[in-house]
């Protein structure tokens, strides 16, 4: 009888040890919210230790930012060429181009009628270009002037798309994103990349020969909405597209290419017309905005808005809160190249706020404004601080697009004239 109560309380004994020891490890599973012995924290560890060490809580590692690395690695030339996009002369890589891209490590290229022949002579030109950077460090920036109507760089085997103020008159941004689409598809079947469309200028000036029938119309909401679908379309083909001119350029009656127009407009009116497509594409992700020409002694007596700190940093980055790329229009339009010195001018729109000045036409023109901002940046008129951000919001978006030097395969005439046309039965009439 002694032995079997014996018995009977060691096993009770027993029973509640395994009891106690099934709970302890409960609740150290609770603990390390059902992870094993071998994942304890920090402070778990210096507990269980043998030792007196504490462990420091781990520093998660921040991903590494490409771009700052690759800026971090460039020198001042080819910091300062990424500011520039030139053009260039001939329908083949001449020696200025390649110099351009050598010796100047230039940002990019803008290409003209001229320089476009037909398709096969176009795709040859774009990827020589591109193959002759391969020795630098940031692929360039192809771009053209691809609006639409009288403003197009496509070759001859390309149907013409239609004017925006005939796409305007039809008030449909489904459309208007299907014609973005197909300026995307068109530039980027060559390797281009950028397009300097739409325009968001609003026709409020009947006289306006400069935009004119390149407006959508004379109101802002229109404007707004065709504009962006348009922009949107462009972007959806891995196309950057630019929006244009910036504060406005539709209410002026000189031709900026021949002289300096002025816009009499205070700040008040720019903000509830000419400033409403910008704004709205701003919102809608808008990525490049362009510059105009214009004076507006109203709202800045001293500069045209493109060379205007007031304008590009105080109203457009400021008050709309853009934070992309800025770039002039071409700084070898007559509005500029009358008025006022080219390189104190290139100088000046990059303090104001710009990152990309470009210049479309003369060889000698394109050095003369890279060593102008060279020389500034070497005698600290455009700090080391300034030159890198600029460039780094540049070379953040060339990532973005996946930017390369590969040759591209040309683009599918047959099947985007059967959708130009398309467009063209809707809105206006075929033309070659």
């Amino acid at each position: 009888m002694k032995i079997n109560t014996l018995m009977i309380l060691m096993c009770v004994i027993l029973v509640l040890g395994r009891c106690s020891t099934s709970q302890s490890a409960g609740e150290n599973a609770d603990v390390n919210n059902g992870t094993n012995s071998d994942t304890n924290t920090p402070l778990q560890a210096s507990v269980e230790g043998t030792g007196s060490v504490v462990q420091e809580p781990t520093v998660p590692v921040e991903p590494t930012d490409a771009v700052k690395e690759l800026l971090k690695s460039m020198t001042t030339a080819e910091k300062v060429g990424q500011l520039v996009v030139v053009g260039m002369e001939g329908t083949i890589v001449d020696k200025d181009s390649r110099k351009f891209i050598e010796d100047y490590h230039v940002g990019g290229f803008i290409f003209y009628r001229d320089n476009i022949e037909n398709t096969q002579q176009a795709l040859s030109l774009f990827n020589d270009l591109k193959s002759s950077n391969v020795a630098n460090k940031v692929p360039l920036w192809m771009s053209v002037d691809e609006e639409g109507g009288r403003v197009t760089r496509m070759p001859k085997e390309f149907l013409k798309m239609p004017t925006n103020k005939a796409i305007g008159k039809k008030k449909d941004s489904e459309l208007s994103h299907e014609i973005g689409q197909i300026l995307g598809r068109e530039l980027q079947g060559f390797g281009l990349n950028m397009d300097y469309a739409p325009v968001l200028d609003i026709n409020s000036n009947p006289t306006n020969s400069v935009i004119g029938d390149r407006s959508f119309g004379n109101q802002a909401k229109l404007v707004s909405t065709l504009g962006i679908a348009t922009m949107k379309g462009i972007q959806s083909q891995g196309v950057v597209p630019v929006v244009k001119h910036f504060p406005g350029h539709g209410d002026t009656s000189i031709d900026s290419h021949i002289g300096l127009p002025v816009v009499e407009h205070d700040l008040e009116r720019l903000r509830t017309l000419e400033l409403v497509p910008f704004q709205d594409a701003i919102k809608n992700q808008a990525e490049v905005v362009m510059i105009a020409h214009i004076l507006m002694p109203k709202v800045d007596p001293t500069a045209p808005a493109s060379l205007s700190k007031k304008v590009i940093t105080d109203i457009l980055r400021d008050e709309l809160g853009f934070n992309g790329i800025v770039m002039t229009d071409d700084m070898t339009m007559g509005a500029i190249g009358e008025n006022y010195d080219l390189q104190k001018a290139s100088v000046q729109t990059v303090i104001a706020g710009t990152n990309i000045v470009l210049v479309g036409h003369d060889a000698n023109k394109g050095i003369s404004v890279i060593q102008a901002l060279t020389d500034a940046v070497n005698h600290g008129k455009i700090s080391e601080e300034l030159l890198d951000s600029r460039v780094y919001t540049i070379l953040k978006l060339k990532e973005k697009y996946g930017l390369t030097n590969a040759p591209a395969k040309g683009p599918d005439v047959k099947s985007l004239n059967g959708d130009i046309q398309q467009i063209l039965n809707k809105v206006g009439k075929a033309t070659k």
